[in-house]
């Protein structure tokens, strides 16, 4: 039996993309093939490590500093080297999330200065650099530092799609000979939803809430397609995140936009089943997952060129590039579904992990 430690800034119930991808596989490891699963997460809101068990996975929860909901420092350093020296040393693998987060960075050293033989992967969730005018300052100054030098101590780079995984090679060389290409995957209960939307009065857009999504430019595109179709169109917005109270201000001078809190799984499938469109301008993802499910149900999604890009090459989708929708957003295209788009399971993508990280 394979004993697996996972590193990551946060983990369930917080909801955030890279902790849902570390949940699916975590649990399905644990479900499907029978390893012993152990999450080391961050967690900004306690002041003393805490330990438990969900779903069969082993989680310890530990403080750390996280302002604006970013960095990541684990407080009480010296019992936290400690700590997760113990847990390394019960490992057979130790995989790091995110090289935007200092806890995951700084572990992945630690796990390599402890024992140089323990297979180390990290996932490094990369956008380029930080987002904000000082984390961007850190970023060029201090940290692709640290970063680099964890792509050396890695065994494997995990990346989740060719267009993350070009970023990289380009802003780090000795990377080359590491790339392991996965992409996410979708839960399975998305399988049981069709879209129903063809006369539906709503576009959705669904995760968390940060500039670089620009939804406000999403908020421009509403009044064109509801003039196209001839039918007035909402903009259902769902998730929280750094943006949401500028966005509030912004959303309080439409009278068409829904800004909606997390929703029950079920309520959300059913929601972005019915919506017409969804959209996704994102200029900085390695990946999107609702995108993936809008695809998967089949809704069209109004996207970026970069969405676009990413999803292309990895599920075969259909690009539509729309002029009059060029005339509001200048990258913004149509992404449907054929009958030849690949998008997979989380099932089929942790045998993918087994097979080609894991082995």
């Amino acid at each position: 039996m394979k004993t697996i430690l996972y590193v990551v800034s946060h983990y369930y119930p917080y909801i955030g993309g890279v902790e849902y991808v570390v949940k699916s596989v975590a649990e399905r490891l644990v479900k499907i093939k029978g390893y012993k699963v152990t999450v080391l997460a961050g967690s900004p809101h306690q002041d003393r490590p805490v330990a438990e068990n969900i779903n069969n996975v082993e989680v310890v929860r530990w403080p750390t500093f996280s302002p604006s909901d970013a960095y990541h420092i684990p407080k009480k350093r010296d019992e936290f080297r400690k700590v997760f020296g113990k847990l390394a040393s019960n490992a057979d693998i130790v995989h790091v999330h995110s090289a935007h987060s200092i806890l995951s960075v700084m572990s992945g050293l630690l796990a390599r200065k402890l024992d140089s033989s323990v297979k180390l992967i990290a996932s490094l969730h990369y956008h380029g650099g930080g987002h904000g005018l000082i984390r961007k300052i850190l970023w060029k100054t201090i940290w692709r530092r640290y970063v680099r030098e964890l792509i050396d101590s890695v065994n494997l780079v995990h990346t989740v799609s060719h267009v993350e995984a070009n970023l990289v090679l380009r802003h780090f060389d000795n990377v080359k000979d590491k790339l392991v290409v996965i992409p996410n995957g979708v839960e399975e209960d998305v399988l049981n939803y069709r879209w129903e939307g063809e006369d539906g009065d709503y576009v959705v857009y669904a995760g968390r809430i940060e500039k670089y999504k620009r939804l406000d430019e999403a908020i421009k595109i509403i009044p064109v397609i509801s003039k196209r179709l001839r039918q007035k169109l909402r903009l259902i917005i769902v998730g929280k995140g750094p943006y949401l109270k500028k966005l509030r201000r912004v959303a309080s001078h439409h009278h068409n936009i829904e800004l909606v809190d997390h929703l029950p799984r079920k309520e959300y499938l059913s929601l972005l089943s019915k919506a017409r469109f969804a959209i996704n301008l994102s200029t900085h993802e390695a990946f999107s997952i609702f995108t993936a499910e809008a695809l998967m149900i089949g809704v069209p999604v109004i996207a970026s060129k970069h969405i676009a890009s990413i999803f292309a090459k990895l599920t075969n989708v259909k690009i539509i590039v729309d002029e009059e929708l060029r005339r509001i957003v200048n990258d913004a295209v149509l992404l449907k579904k054929t009958n030849s788009t690949r998008i997979h399971t989380w099932t089929s993508i942790v045998n993918e992990y087994v097979s080609k990280l894991y082995s």
